[in-house]
């Protein structure tokens, strides 16, 4: 098969290499030979390998900068993100081409910022951060995980890795996805029409779930106010879910002990914004899932894994589902 990987245009950390494709296509053994393999960087790359390409992977900055194009035997488009809402509608996704994310790369990190950021909100860390550039000593106290309940919206593989996590530190652990079957790290499993009845008992809530239809706005002022005074959030899905004003009000008013959030609308955020000034608030500028050691390495083994399935005629694993969002 004809495999074109395009690295983006500014963000060298995440490139494509051939060794990085020779050590993917050895791990992969039967389904990583065989193959005819460019790698480009510049448009001009991108326009010559697309001619003959029948698989590419790419990111989404890419297909924003890149797409529609002239594409005429390809087959297969691996995005190297999990979240690929920012590129709908689909109507540049040429006829008949398979579109996959890159989700399950995200595990491991994603995983373990999730814990950190709660261990943060549990010891008070936000509201430390607050008083050291205040130049104020005051001592807070907090406290252990153990027996502490923690909500986590959407059990893929962000909300799932948080979970396994939790559930090691002894938290309670109740998780919300659209199908409430029952998951190896909660307590419970609930659907979105429980959340309410839910959070009125949370001590965290992480946000994990994919930025959708069905999701945009969830966390609004109202359910916000049903959090329990002193409680926590951690954001690690999209900044779309949840309302930043009223969050930002319930920081300022103290209702809300502490927040970690990694996503934001927009982002980057903007100079003066009071997200920047908005006390007990930690900012991690979209970096919780990421890890420039391991990314590429983990993408081109779910890619390869993803073409094993599609030659042996089985549902591709990474499938992304326009009609759903993920």
């Amino acid at each position: 098969m004809r495999i074109h990987l395009q690295n983006p245009a500014n963000d060298p950390l995440f490139d494509f290499s051939r060794a990085m494709w020779e050590a993917a296509a050895s791990r992969a053994r039967d389904i990583g030979s065989g193959h005819s393999i460019s790698i480009g960087a510049t448009p001009a790359d991108f326009t010559a390998a697309m001619r003959e390409a029948e698989a590419l992977v790419t990111d989404a900055s890419v297909i924003t900068a890149l797409f529609p194009c002239e594409a005429p035997r390809l087959k297969l488009l691996f995005l190297t993100n999990a979240g690929l809402d920012r590129l709908a509608p689909f109507t540049w996704l040429p006829p008949d081409v398979v579109l996959m994310n890159n989700r399950g790369a995200h595990a491991v990190k994603s995983g373990e910022f999730a814990i950190m950021s709660i261990l943060m909100l549990a010891n008070r860390i936000p509201a430390m951060v607050t008083h050291q550039r205040a130049g104020s000593w005051r001592k807070l106290w907090g406290s252990a995980l153990g027996g502490r309940t923690v909500t986590i919206v959407g059990l893929g593989t962000l909300g799932g890795a948080a979970a396994e996590h939790a559930a090691r530190f002894g938290m309670r652990v109740t998780g919300v996805r659209a199908n409430p079957a029952p998951h190896p790290f909660c307590e419970r499993v609930i659907g979105p029409d429980s959340l309410d009845g839910v959070l009125q008992e949370t001590d965290i809530l992480v946000l994990a779930c994919p930025l959708t239809a069905a999701t945009r706005g969830l966390i609004n002022r109202r359910r916000l106010s049903l959090l329990p005074q002193g409680a926590g959030l951690v954001n690690i899905g999209r900044g779309g879910l949840l309302d930043q004003d009223a969050l930002c009000d319930l920081l300022d008013d103290g209702h809300l002990s502490g927040v970690v959030l990694d996503v934001f609308t927009p982002e980057p955020i903007p100079p003066g914004h009071r997200l920047w000034s908005t006390p007990n608030l930690i900012i991690s500028p979209h970096t919780a899932a990421d890890d420039p050691a391991t990314y590429n390495p983990r993408s081109l083994d779910i890619f390869l894994a993803n073409l094993r399935a599609w030659r042996d005629g089985r549902d591709l694993p990474n499938r992304f589902d326009i009609g759903r969002g993920y």
